[in-house]
Parts: structure tokens; sequence; C-alpha cells
């Protein structure tokens, strides 16, 4: 399935990515950009090849900054949807559409 495609291969680049990294890799017909922080939470925007990848770091740098501020570093390892509260995401996600 879809989800499935994307939660494997953003695994699949943070694990392949350094501290304090940003990167885009090519996968299918899709540009996958992943940011790791230096304190080691990351985020993974996945996006046609058209969409603008400075935008894309944008995004992922501004949620990410928010995301560390409003849920408890740690929550992150063990964290998943169901159990860690971001409800900031759908507002990113409708604006940077």
């Amino acid at each position: 399935s879809v989800q499935e495609f994307m939660t494997f291969t953003s695994q699949l680049i943070v694990e392949r990515s350094a501290l304090g990294s940003r990167a885009s890799v090519k996968e299918q017909e899709y540009l996958c950009h992943v940011y790791v922080r230096s304190d080691g939470l990351a985020g993974v925007l996945i996006a046609d090849t058209e969409y603008p990848p400075r935008v894309c770091f944008t995004l992922l740098d501004k949620v990410l900054d928010e995301f560390s501020r409003q849920v408890s570093k740690m929550d992150w390892p063990s964290g998943s949807p169901a159990t860690v509260g971001y409800a900031a995401l759908d507002g990113y996600l409708s604006t940077y559409q």
C-alpha cells in the first residue's frame, strides 16, 4: 500500500542519514526530502518532483521545531501518531499543499 511504501522508505532514508544532514532521494516517481537534526529528531517529506525542494526543507524545519517544543524528547523514540498528540501537522500540510 501507499502508507507502507511511505513508512518503509522514510525509515530507511532516516537510518542512512547522518545527524545534522539534509538530503533529497529519488524513489520511484517521488522525491523524498529528509532532515535529520543534530538532536536526532528527523522528518521526511515525500513529494512529486515538481514541488520545490527549498519549500520542502522549510516545512520540515518548521514542523520539527514546533514538534520538539510540544512533544517531550523522551517520547520521540517510541512515539507514534496514536500515542503522540501533534495536531499542528494537518495545518501545515494544508498550508503548504
